[in-house]
C-alpha cells in the first residue's frame, strides 16, 4: 500500500486546487443565492443571501458529513483499497470533497466553518495519529503517518488485526479506540488539522480547526494489551499536552483565529479526578492558547451541574458550546448563570435527526438567551456534527412534497442556521419563517400520521410484563431434543456477501427492468448457493444469506407502515460503510408478512435448521431517523407488535430458530445514569413482547453488535433469548471478563471468534484459542461458536476459508473435550 502522507493535500498546490474547483464534480448547496430547485421543500426555496449581512451574523457548524452527496469518498476509499487507483486520486476525491463543503457554508453565511471534520476514516483515528500513539505491531517507525499504516491501524493487515472499534457514545458511528500504557512514546506524527486549515485558507475561506481534546481522547481510549486494566489513562494527559502546544502553535503561525476543542465526554456523569484532569489540562494549554479564541464543544446531552461549573470558570476559553436540543437542562444552567465576557454557542439546530427545525421555537429561545448573555455572545449552532445526519434534500428525488417539507437534511440545516441568525440581528426572513411554520402545521394534522388502532394496542402494552412461560433452561432442553445439535454448535450471524450481480438483480428488480419471476429466481438461486456452501463446510444451523435485503433495518422498514425512504440519505457508520435509515413519520404497523416466503424456501432447501431472521424493534428504532413528535418508546412498543406478528408466522411455517437481531441496544443507551434503567425496562421489553408468544421447541436468537455490553449484562440476561451472539474479537474478548468475575448466564451464548469487519483470515488454530478461552469462564454445553457479524461487506474469497477454520476449530475442541470426559 501507498506510504504518501496523510497531509490532507500533498500532491496539489493551492493554486491548482483553486483551478480544479472551476469544474468540480459533486453538486454544491445552490451557489450564492441559495435557490434551491422547484422539488426542494417549499420552507427552502427563498433564502437569498445578501453578503452585505453576512458579518453581523453569528453562526456555527459543529462538523459536517464527510462522505460526500453520493458518497463519492466511500467510493474512492474502496477503490484505493481494492488497488485500482492511486493514492493520489483518493486525496484528489478528498480535496474536492472539503473545498465543497467550506465553500458551501461560506456562501450561506456561516462565519465559523469547522475544518480538520474531514476524515479518510475517523476523527479519533486522526488524533491517535496526530499524537503518533501508534501500537507496536504497526511497525511504525517515527516520521508522518501515511496511509499504509493509517488503514492498517483501521482495517488490520494480512499479518495483524484492527484496532477495537466501538460506537461513539449512543450514536451509530463507530470509532476506532486509541490503545494507550505507560510506555507510549507520543510525538507529532500527523500535520493534518494544520495542511487543512491552510488548504481552506488558501481557497479564501478562514476556517475553525477541530481537534479533539486532550481530556476526551484519554477517556474514551483503553490501556493497551498488556497493560493493566486499572491503569490511569488520564495519568497521561502530561505526556500528550506538549503535542497539542504544537499543533497550537503551528495553527497561530498559519493564522488560526479561532481553535475548537471537542470535549463529549463532558457530558457524562465524571468523577472529581476526572474533572480535576480536565480543569488542569486547560490550565496547561493556557498560555499556548494565547491570542488564540478558544471554543470547548459538548455535545449529546445535558452538561451535568458541577462540570458546567467547572468548564464555564476555565480562563482562556472564548466560548462554550452546548446541545440544546438533547440537553434541555442545560438551559437552565445558563440561566442560573453565565460568564459574562464568553461566547455561548448555542446548539439549537439538531444534528442528529432530519426534521425540519421549528424557526419560531428555537428564535424564542435564542432571544431568551441573548437577555442572560448579551446580544453580542450569541452564535446560533448545530447540536452537534451533522455527521449523523443525511446530507442533501435536494438528491431526494422521490419523497413526495408535503413529507419533503417537514425535513431538512446537513446541507438544509446550514440554511436553517444562517436563517436564525439572521433573524436575531433583525433580518428575518418572514416568507422563510411562514414556509416553516406552515410546514410544521402539516405535519401535526396530516392523517398519514396517526393510526387509532396502533396507537391503542402500543398503550395496552404499558405496565404489564411479556415473558415466556418456561425458564430459559427449560427451553433449552425442550429445544435439544427437538434439533439435535452437537457440543459447541456452528452458525453464522446472518448475511452472506453481497456481491455486484446481486445488487445488480435487486435494483433492476426495483426499477422494473427485471420480472418479479425472473427476481425471485435469481435470488432463489443465490440462497440454494449459500446453503450449499453452508452444508458443504459443515455448519450446524444455516442462514439464507438474505440476498434478497439491501439493509437490516430498510428491508423491514420497507414492508411497515410509518416509514419513509430516500434515494442517498446515507450516514456514516464507520470507514466506508454508510447506512440510509429509514424516516419513522408515523404509527408503525405490519399490513402483510415480511421474511416468511424466503425463509420456508430456504428451509425446503435443507434438513439442518435454517434461522429465520429478523431484525429487532430497539434496533429498527435506533438505526432509524425516529419521529420527534411522541416519546421513543412509544414508537418501539409499535414496532416491537409488527415484529411480534413476524415472529408468530415465522413459527406457524416450520422455522423453529429465529433470530431477532438487537444489535442497537446497547447503542441507544442514555448517556446519563440517571435515565438509564428507564430506557433498558422498555428496550428490554420491547424485545419480550416480540417472541413472548411462541413454543418451547422455538429457539429465540437475538445478536448485538461492537459495544460495551459488561454495564448492562443483567439487562440482556432479562430479555430472555434462548442464545445470543455478541461481537468478542476485536475488543480483546472484553466480554468474558463480565462471566470471570462471577456473573451467571444459562442461556447460550456466542461470543465471536473472529473479527469480520477486518479482510483478515484467522487459522483454525487461532480460532480454537479463542474458543478455549470462552471454554475457562463459559460452560460447553451453552456456548456457540460464530463470527462477530453478518457478512454482507465481505468477499467469498474471505467468507469460506474463514467459515473452514472456524468449523474445524470447534471440531477440533470438540474432540479434546471427548477426550477429556
Amino acid at each position: 500500500m501507498s506510504h504518501v502522507s496523510l497531509h490532507s493535500l500533498a500532491p496539489f498546490s493551492s493554486a491548482s486546487l483553486a483551478k480544479k474547483l472551476v469544474s468540480f464534480p459533486f453538486p454544491l448547496l445552490a451557489p450564492r443565492s441559495l435557490a434551491l430547485p422547484t422539488h426542494s421543500p417549499p420552507s427552502y426555496r427563498r433564502l437569498t443571501l445578501r453578503p452585505f449581512s453576512l458579518r453581523a451574523m453569528a453562526s456555527h457548524i459543529v462538523g459536517y458529513p464527510r462522505m460526500g452527496p453520493k458518497r463519492e469518498l466511500k467510493f474512492a476509499l474502496e477503490s484505493f483499497w481494492d488497488g485500482k487507483s492511486s493514492a493520489e486520486e483518493l486525496q484528489k476525491v478528498a480535496a474536492d470533497l472539503r473545498s465543497s463543503i467550506w465553500r458551501q457554508m461560506s456562501e450561506a453565511g456561516i462565519k465559523y466553518i469547522p475544518s480538520n471534520t474531514f476524515s479518510y476514516y475517523d476523527q479519533m483515528l486522526d488524533n491517535t495519529a496526530m499524537l503518533g500513539a501508534v501500537p507496536p505491531r504497526y511497525g511504525w517507525n517515527g516520521g508522518e503517518i501515511g496511509f499504509d499504516v493509517y488503514f492498517s491501524m483501521a482495517r488490520g493487515n494480512a499479518s495483524v488485526p484492527a484496532m477495537e472499534m466501538t460506537k461513539w457514545f449512543d450514536t451509530n458511528y463507530h470509532y476506532i479506540v486509541p490503545e494507550l500504557g505507560p510506555d507510549v512514546k507520543f510525538s507529532y506524527a500527523s500535520h493534518k488539522a494544520v495542511d487543512e486549515y491552510k488548504e481552506a485558507k488558501a481557497l479564501g475561506v478562514d476556517t475553525v480547526p477541530v481537534l479533539i481534546g486532550p481530556v476526551s481522547y484519554l477517556l474514551l481510549s483503553k490501556p493497551a494489551k498488556g497493560v493493566e486494566k486499572s491503569f490511569s489513562l488520564l495519568s497521561l494527559i502530561g505526556k500528550i499536552l506538549p503535542i497539542y502546544k504544537e499543533v497550537v502553535a503551528e495553527l497561530k503561525a498559519a493564522g488560526a483565529t479561532w481553535i475548537q476543542f471537542d470535549e463529549p465526554t463532558l457530558i457524562l456523569d465524571l468523577e472529581s479526578h476526572q474533572l480535576q484532569a480536565f480543569t488542569h489540562a486547560y490550565s496547561e494549554l493556557e498560555s499556548s492558547l494565547s491570542g488564540l479564541n478558544v471554543l470547548i464543544e459538548t455535545y449529546f446531552a445535558d452538561v451535568p451541574v458541577e462540570t458546567y461549573k467547572k468548564l464555564t470558570s476555565l480562563k482562556g476559553v472564548t466560548g462554550f458550546g452546548f446541545d440544546l436540543v438533547r440537553g434541555t437542562k442545560t438551559l437552565d444552567l445558563i440561566k442560573s448563570g453565565f460568564p459574562s465576557d464568553k461566547y455561548l454557542f448555542a446548539g439549537v439546530v439538531d444534528g442528529r435527526n432530519i426534521w425540519a427545525n421549528d424557526l419560531a421555537s428555537s428564535l424564542s429561545t435564542l432571544q431568551a438567551l441573548e437577555g442572560i448573555v448579551g446580544k453580542e455572545k450569541v452564535v446560533v449552532s448545530t447540536s452537534c456534527s451533522l455527521l449523523h445526519t443525511a446530507v442533501d434534500l435536494v438528491n431526494e428525488t422521490k419523497l413526495d412534497k408535503e413529507l419533503k417539507s417537514w425535513l431538512a437534511f446537513a446541507a438544509q440545516k446550514i440554511v436553517e442556521v444562517n436563517a436564525l441568525a439572521k433573524a436575531l440581528v433583525g433580518q428575518k426572513d418572514e416568507a422563510f419563517f411562514a414556509s416553516n411554520a406552515t410546514a410544521h402545521a402539516s405535519r401535526k394534522s396530516s392523517p398519514r400520521v396517526t393510526n387509532e388502532a396502533v396507537q391503542k394496542a402500543a398503550a395496552a402494552l404499558r405496565g404489564s410484563d411479556h415473558r415466556r412461560a418456561t425458564n430459559v433452561s427449560a427451553r433449552l432442553d425442550a429445544q435439544q431434543k427437538k434439533l439435535n445439535l452437537p457440543i459447541l454448535p456452528t452458525t453464522t450471524i446472518g448475511s452472506f456477501p453481497q456481491t455486484m450481480d446481486l445488487r445488480r438483480v435487486r435494483r433492476e428488480y426495483k426499477a422494473k427492468k427485471i420480472s418479479e419471476t425472473d427476481y425471485v429466481n435469481a435470488i432463489k438461486e443465490e440462497i440454494n448457493k449459500v446453503v450449499k456452501l453452508q452444508e458443504v463446510l459443515d455448519i450446524d444451523v444455516l442462514v439464507h444469506g438474505e440476498p434478497e435485503r439491501n439493509d437490516m433495518v430498510e428491508y423491514f422498514g420497507e414492508q411497515l407502515s410509518g416509514f419513509a425512504f430516500t434515494v442517498n440519505g446515507w450516514v456514516q457508520s464507520y470507514g466506508s460503510r454508510c447506512v440510509k435509515p429509514p424516516i419513522i413519520f408515523g404509527d408503525v404497523s405490519r399490513p402483510k408478512a415480511m421474511t416468511v416466503f424466503w425463509s420456508s424456501m430456504a428451509q425446503s432447501m435443507t434438513k439442518r435448521p435454517m434461522k429465520g431472521m429478523l431484525t429487532g424493534p430497539v434496533t429498527i428504532l435506533n438505526w432509524s431517523f425516529v419521529r420527534n413528535d411522541q416519546p421513543r418508546h412509544e414508537t418501539c412498543y409499535q414496532i416491537a407488535l409488527a415484529i411480534k406478528d413476524e415472529v408468530e408466522d415465522l413459527e406457524r411455517a416450520g422455522i423453529t430458530v429465529i433470530q431477532i437481531d438487537e444489535a442497537a441496544l446497547r447503542e441507544g443507551l442514555p448517556l446519563r445514569k440517571s435515565e438509564q434503567s428507564f430506557y433498558l425496562d422498555w428496550a428490554v421489553h420491547s424485545f419480550r413482547i416480540t417472541n413472548c408468544g411462541v413454543k418451547d421447541t422455538t429457539q429465540i436468537h437475538t445478536h448485538m453488535c461492537y459495544s460495551n455490553f459488561n454495564d448492562i449484562i443483567h439487562s440482556i440476561i432479562n430479555m430472555d433469548a434462548d442464545v445470543i451472539t455478541i461481537e468478542n474479537s476485536r475488543s480483546d474478548e472484553k466480554l468474558l471478563s463480565v462471566f470471570r468475575e462471577g456473573v451467571k448466564y444459562g442461556a447460550g451464548i456466542g461470543p465471536g471468534v473472529y473479527d469480520i469487519h477486518s479482510p483478515r483470515i484467522p487459522s483454525t488454530e487461532e480460532v480454537a484459542d479463542r474458543i478455549n478461552k470462552m471454554l475457562a469462564v463459559l460452560e460447553c454445553n451453552i456456548l456457540w461458536v460464530n463470527p462477530d457479524c453478518g457478512l454482507k461487506t465481505r468477499k467469498y474469497t474471505e467468507v469460506q476459508p474463514a467459515l473452514s477454520n472456524m468449523v474445524a476449530a470447534a471440531k477440533l475442541i470438540r474432540t479434546q473435550l471427548a477426550g477429556a470426559n
